[in-house]
């Protein structure tokens, strides 16, 4: 009786009981269709619909703990209580000025069926672009202390979707990612899958979220966390003779998946849905919604903002990190001279200081990087020792009078307990001359040993560093970190993270495929802004050395699309100053795009084959376009409708030329100017890997006169 009294009085919010067992959530917009099953022997199910095609069949939801020794899967219900929220919020800076967060939550009060008495919450919201849901532990009688062996949350699938996955790994995202049915995932090399294959005889294949997925009647499916605080981070085990994804959890060094203390509450898990590939990457705003307001009461000392940095050098091999250049020390085994010298890093601050770049990324600048690699050390680095040619008094002072900020580089070899011990010691050196920002690494094995770099230990270090940075009024980019999961939200001092294969790899290896940065926003991007480091100009790398067989898989002008495709608010322009000398006129688009947004439109989309983005600086009337491809040559017809109806603006476009490829003539490209208003339409012609960036402005009389008017779309 009591669901009854309270579904009736919530029916016409779409909250309502359609049987005794179900309880069905409709979204605002009545797309999503949640339904919550409590059947008679106590299992709790869930499904999703969306315009009537099913999402997410029944499935369950639960828990298997080490402590208490019960299997918490059956509950008695004890309370129902739903509620709705529509507000907007203003992040601290984003894709967009505003977002608006608009939900109805249903929320479950379990008991144990069996008898232990532990008690449980299951938290649904319903959102218009899809559900995420949470287990919450109340402060509880019996017991307050939980040791979780395994989370029993699953996925069901209608079908044998198409995927882009990667396989689970406890330690790394850096994979090129795979397009294949579900049934036909092979992810037997990933550190998950031969965990579990060890202990049984279960032919595991393990995945990574974000996991992206396109089913056969046209539905857009992405299974992703939100919040993951406190938690290990949540892979996926495949199912697939049921075609069901069941949650698995980063295990600790001793086997145990996580240690609560109520009150306590897991992450959310994110089921978002749509039957448009553009409005995926538009809902990404619902794992921010899902992630508490920023800790940080006045953030005005958090600045977005484009770097150069002394890296790409010792990724090609032109210099290295270590000052003794010990080739069989070295990480790349770099053939040149230490590339953190004072004199350097002045070119570079000259380089930035000329273009209108607020910063210098600086790795390499203190002692250690003989030892470091590789090792499994506990104390190589101690992150205030310089060697001997970079001079910190003498770069604090020549950047300050240049008006340019250094960032500090902190590799931790993964040594974090000797990080930790550090992090005071290393933020008061950084404020001392000066640096506002750090990028953080985590290159090898955890110390603690056994941890992982997903585990619950980790995530905990990684806010501690978000925490404790922000109390220094210190901004954080994090190299090899868990997955983001909306964090930025919360601590919007932590500006990117790496995180999956980036631009690096290129350099040194066979390199990320032209389809990589297609899949990579609807898959990594979900959960937060990339440092992929694009803006490289010399495609062809055996240009320092004509031994060297590796290059960047994309067309010159699809790096500069980049800077739109993949957002961040740090953003590298990460190729030799003397490249970008040489070619000033492509690195105009460099100078002008924004890091920081008003309002972001996604124009077009397929996941692994193409995305086309528009959004409009922050504070400002211009706008930029990125347009990239996948292997194949496509064109854009892009109406330009989003302008004010009553201005005319100067379309640059930045384009490949005709000849252009990634593969043959990556470097080949275009430049043209035309007059365009709201009623203009653009034809963006993209090269086989290539791309297409636009810099839209206001025009001046002059302008008007200069340039032709491009025609009506």
């Amino acid at each position: 009786m009591r669901l009854r009294s309270l579904f009736a009085i919530f029916a016409a919010a779409c909250f309502f009981q359609a049987s005794a067992a179900d309880i069905i959530v409709r979204s605002v917009n009545n797309q999503v269709e949640l339904t919550v099953t409590h059947q008679s022997n106590g299992a709790v199910l869930y499904s999703i619909n969306y315009k009537g095609k099913k999402v997410i069949l029944p499935s369950g939801l639960g828990f298997k703990f080490q402590t208490p020794a019960i299997s918490l899967d059956q509950f008695d219900l004890k309370k129902v209580d739903s509620s709705s929220m529509d507000q907007t919020w203003k992040p601290v800076w984003g894709e967009n000025a505003s977002i608006r967060d608009q939900y109805r939550e249903l929320t479950l009060s379990l008991v144990d069926k069996n008898g232990s008495g532990v008690e449980m919450q299951i938290v649904f919201r319903v959102f218009n672009e899809g559900v995420g849901f949470r287990y919450v532990f109340p402060q509880q009688e019996k017991l307050n202390h939980f040791i979780i062996a395994d989370e029993k949350t699953q996925f069901a699938l209608a079908g044998d979707h198409m995927a882009f996955w990667i396989p689970g790994d406890f330690d790394t995202n850096e994979f090129k990612y795979n397009h294949t049915r579900i049934s036909k995932v092979d992810a037997s090399s990933g550190m998950m899958s031969q965990e579990i294959h060890a202990k049984t005889s279960f032919s595991a294949n393990g995945v990574q979220t974000p996991l992206m997925m396109k089913s056969d009647d046209g539905l857009y499916i992405n299974i992703h966390e939100a919040a993951l605080v406190n938690y290990p981070a949540m892979d996926i085990l495949i199912d697939k003779s049921t075609n069901t994804l069941n949650s698995y959890l980063v295990p600790d060094a001793v086997g145990n998946k996580a240690y609560l203390q109520a009150p306590a509450k897991t992450p959310w898990r994110t089921i978002i849905v749509s039957d448009k590939a553009t409005e995926i990457l538009a809902a990404n705003k619902m794992i921010l919604n899902l992630n508490d307001p920023s800790k940080i009461e006045d953030p005005s000392w958090i600045k977005p903002q484009k770097m150069v940095g002394v890296w790409w050098e010792m990724h090609i091999g032109k210099s290295s990190w270590d000052y003794g250049v010990t080739k069989s020390a070295s990480f790349m085994q770099p053939h040149g001279h230490h590339g953190a010298n004072t004199e350097n890093v002045k070119r570079y601050i000259d380089f930035a200081a000329k273009n209108g770049i607020q910063s210098v990324l600086v790795e390499g600048w203190n002692t250690g990087w003989e030892d470091w690699f590789g090792q499994w050390k506990e104390d190589v680095f101690d992150f205030v020792t310089p060697y001997p040619d970079f001079n910190v008094v003498e770069l604090q002072k020549y950047a300050a009078s240049k008006n340019v900020k250094i960032i500090m580089h902190h590799e931790t070899s993964a040594s974090v307990t000797n990080y930790e011990r550090w992090m005071d010691t290393a933020y008061r050196f950084m404020k001392k001359y000066g640096y506002d920002a750090v990028k953080t690494g985590y290159v090898g094995r955890i110390i603690p040993r056994g941890e992982h770099h997903d585990g619950q230990w980790m995530i905990r270090h990684y806010e501690r560093v978000a925490a404790k940075t922000a109390s220094y009024h210190i901004m954080v980019d994090a190299h090899e970190p868990v997955r983001p999961t909306g964090l930025q939200r919360t601590y919007p001092n932590w500006l990117a993270c790496e995180a999956a294969r980036g631009n690096e790899f290129n350099a040194w290896s066979e390199g990320n495929p032209p389809d990589h940065e297609t899949i990579l926003p609807f898959t990594r991007l979900m959960g937060g802004p990339m440092d992929y480091t694009p803006g490289i100009f010399r495609v062809k790398l055996n240009y320092l050395d004509s031994n060297k067989k590796e290059s960047v898989h994309t067309t010159l002008c699809k790096q500069l699309a980049l800077y739109v495709t993949m957002y961040s608010p740090l953003q590298m322009a990460a190729d030799l100053p003397e490249n970008y000398e040489a070619r000033s006129d492509a690195f105009q688009f460099i100078r002008d795009v924004a890091v920081d947004w008003d309002e972001t439109r996604i124009l077009e989309a397929e996941p692994g084959d193409y995305v086309e983005i528009a959004r409009k600086a922050k504070g400002s009337p211009n706008w930029f376009i990125g347009a990239i491809t996948d292997e194949n040559a496509r064109n854009f017809l892009t109406p330009l409708n989003f302008l004010d109806s009553d201005k005319k603006y100067v379309a640059t476009i930045y384009r490949d030329a005709d000849n252009a490829s990634w593969d043959k003539n990556p470097e080949a490209y275009k430049i043209e100017k035309y007059i365009v208003d709201s009623k203009s339409g653009l034809v963006l012609k993209l090269a086989a890997g290539g791309g297409a960036a636009v810099s839209i402005m206001p025009a001046t009389d002059n302008d008007i006169r200069s340039y032709q008017k491009i025609n009506k779309k």
